[in-house]
């Protein structure tokens, strides 16, 4: 049988992936985690397509990409975050999570003539991850494949639909951060760039700083509100107009939210949002920088 294969209802016309050999990926959920893939002295073991800093096969790098060996899509990679096996967004100075973005606009612009490149976190068990050490996985699914996923309204700077009227938001300097009233999950937050209609590949470096400095704290944020390494999703809008999703996984789907697609939202978006705004500027942003900074190069 195939890797995977793409299947359409005729009926609702929603899209699956068959995909039964990732059913023999290592998944720490099931305690069948191997000596880590994606360890420093594991770099001559998987095919590398990306890397940011030293030589190929040898172990003075930042950030690695290497191909998925349990593909779903066409083109299937994963992005390595850094040699860390343990850090994350929330812990990685700004300057490597900045590396990180840098090798999300480099895939994207490599792939982008050859479907639809869709960027994704999954982080703990609750968020689908199987190998704890942090990465992201980008495919490129092909360009029939309708993907069922909301856009940001076009008539505003920020916001979905009739809402944006009585949108809260945060703002940084090239970025609105706000929270949905029609978000599906408990304390979901959508990034926007201010400078609208663009594709991903399209940020520019002041934006990624920008943008760098908001994923950590956000993802910082979030372990204030849901303990220290709670599980939690990000993607980022695969086509024009992007904006990156983040959604912590803090409940489980019941049987109406899986029968009718109807998402049961118990938490108050205005109070998320204001829960940010309280936190994300910190009274001295180069102090954490520089605290994330001599942290991490302590350990490497």
């Amino acid at each position: 049988m195939a890797e995977f294969k793409f299947v359409q209802n005729p009926l609702s016309k929603k899209w699956v992936v068959f995909a039964p050999r990732r059913a023999k990926r290592p998944d720490v959920a099931k305690g069948a985690e191997p000596v880590c893939p994606f360890c420093l002295g594991r770099e001559k073991l998987e095919p590398e397509v990306f890397r940011i800093g030293g030589k190929v096969g040898e172990a003075d790098w930042s950030v690695r990409v290497i191909l998925n060996k349990f593909p779903f899509a066409p083109i299937h990679e994963i992005v390595i975050h850094s040699p860390d096996h343990h850090k994350n967004f929330d812990e990685l100075p700004v300057s490597q999570v900045e590396l990180i973005l840098q090798t999300y606009r480099q895939r994207y612009i490599t792939h982008k003539d050859k479907g639809q490149v869709y960027i994704f976190h999954n982080r703990g068990e609750g968020g689908g991850e199987s190998l704890p050490h942090p990465h992201t996985q980008i495919t490129v699914i092909p360009p029939d494949v309708r993907l069922d996923i909301p856009r940001l309204d076009p008539s505003s700077s920020i916001g979905v639909g009739p809402e944006k009227e009585e949108q809260i938001q945060v703002e940084t300097e090239h970025f609105y951060l706000f929270c949905p009233k029609t978000s599906q999950w408990p304390d979901e937050v959508w990034v926007a760039p201010k400078l609208r209609g663009r594709a991903f590949d399209e940020i520019t470096d002041p934006e990624i700083t920008d943008f760098a400095f908001i994923l950590a704290r956000l993802v910082q944020i979030m372990d204030l509100r849901h303990g220290s390494e709670f599980p939690f999703n990000f993607y980022i809008y695969p086509g024009g107009d992007w904006y990156l999703r983040l959604i912590p996984r803090s409940k489980s789907l019941g049987g109406f939210e899986i029968g009718t697609g109807i998402f049961v939202n118990t938490q108050d978006s205005k109070e998320t949002i204001l829960f940010i705004k309280e936190h994300l500027i910190e009274p001295d942003r180069e102090k954490i920088k520089e605290k994330h900074q001599a942290e991490y190069e302590k350990r490497v």
